[in-house]
């Protein structure tokens, strides 16, 4: 396993690349990522434990749709079942994703709890429990601080996940070591990573744009909003096809078709 250093430009690239891989498949991809959705809205259902359950399932739910991706470049047609290919990768390889899944379990929702300490736990109700979004709740200076805060934390807590999923899972490296890694990756590529998300960040907002002068010329503030939900889940998955190819670049998968490596 090498750690490869890519040109800062290479991020645009990865968005390129989860753009047209998407558009490849794109029946299979909103299918996908729908189900993936549904899978962890359901999980978070679940009294109690239910947003806990959710985010712990998240990084062997992010693997899927990564094999998902791996299929669609080499030209496959991604199943449904792709999505469980962490439960299938035997008994080692599964727990340690499990493990993985509660190491990040615990750090979002200890981000959430110190996020709470600014607003009394506003914006972690709106996050973990669909608490209603109201302009007041939406306007309250606490509310927002805590946002930004949580926004702030988040950050270094996906650089330590990013990675982690695909290494666990192609490479067999620990937990704890896999999150290394992937925080070490997400450094000494800053520049692409930078790139990267600047540039999706680009693309929402233009495709948001675009949507609305539609909507609004079509059918006024009505339409907009159902036109505008659907769009940003369409960039949502195109987001998740991208992920894939940062990690590629950034570390030696095995060739498509090979779903572990010792």
């Amino acid at each position: 396993m090498n750690l490869n250093i890519v040109p800062a430009k290479q991020g645009l690239t990865w968005v390129k690349q989860g753009i047209r891989t998407f558009w490849r498949q794109p029946l299979a991809f909103t299918g996908l990522f729908f189900l993936f959705i549904a899978w962890v809205s359901l999980l978070s259902m679940v009294p109690v434990l239910g947003a806990a359950l959710a985010l712990l399932i998240l990084p062997a739910a992010t693997l899927g749709l990564m094999v998902a991706t791996e299929q669609a470049a080499s030209g496959q047609f991604p199943m449904p079942t792709v999505l469980m290919v962490a439960f299938r990768a035997g008994q080692q390889r599964l727990k340690a994703m499990l493990v993985l899944g509660g190491m990040y379990a615990v750090s979002f929702l200890a981000v959430m709890a110190m996020s709470a300490l600014i607003d009394g736990g506003g914006f972690a109700k709106v996050y973990l429990a669909n608490a209603p979004i109201t302009p007041e709740v939406v306007n309250d200076p606490d509310f927002q601080v805590a946002m930004w805060f949580a926004t702030l934390l988040y950050i270094p807590l996906s650089m330590l996940f990013w990675h982690a999923p695909a290494l666990v899972h192609w490479h067999g490296v620990p937990p704890l070591k896999s999150m290394f890694f992937s925080a070490v990756a997400c450094w000494r590529n800053l520049g692409a990573f930078a790139v990267y998300l600047v540039s999706w960040l680009g693309v929402f907002i233009v495709c948001a744009t675009v949507l609305l002068t539609i909507s609004s010329a079509l059918g006024g503030k009505d339409l907009s909003g159902v036109v505008l939900m659907p769009g940003a889940l369409l960039m949502a998955a195109m987001f998740f096809t991208s992920v894939y190819f940062s990690v590629k670049d950034c570390f030696d998968l095995p060739s498509p078709g090979s779903e572990t490596q010792a």
